[in-house]
């Protein structure tokens, strides 16, 4: 007697494997670096720099998701376009934790500069994740 199992099952079980080999190709050091040079900080409190590698993680992984689109033709900016949306609310909720979590007051420039911050921060994992991903692809390694 046969098991039956769900498509959505199926899927959800696929996705993580996926995510999973995505993983081993990211490096922790390599995000670190970045957190702090993005956000032009030597020393990062504990608490920002583990939300901003579990952001970072959930871009890329977002960037690898939508590579498969790239693979099968769609040029990059048309990606890009098609995964705007999940990318502004990893952005914006990178912004939130980050102006919520400040002990001083924000001036209104230095605000729009953390958002460009958060922006290109978010922005360049989810290239990293379409580029290795897409490659992955190519490979036949998906």
């Amino acid at each position: 007697m046969n098991v039956i199992v769900s498509l959505q099952e199926k899927q959800k079980e696929k996705q993580l494997k996926y995510e999973r080999k995505m993983l081993r190709e990211l490096s922790l050091k390599t995000l670190r670096l970045n957190i702090r040079d993005a956000f032009q900080m030597q020393e990062l409190h504990r608490q920002y720099e583990d939300y901003c590698i579990e952001l970072g993680i959930e871009s890329y992984l977002l960037g690898a998701r939508y590579s498969k689109f790239g693979y099968h033709g769609e040029s990059f900016f048309d990606v890009k376009y098609r995964a705007l949306e999940e990318e502004q609310q990893l952005t914006e909720t990178l912004f939130q934790f980050l102006t919520s979590m400040t002990i001083r007051e924000i001036k209104l420039q230095d605000e729009e500069l953390l958002f460009e911050s958060c922006q290109q921060f978010i922005g360049l994992w989810w290239q990293e994740g379409y580029e290795k991903g897409e490659r992955r692809y190519r490979l036949k390694l998906h």
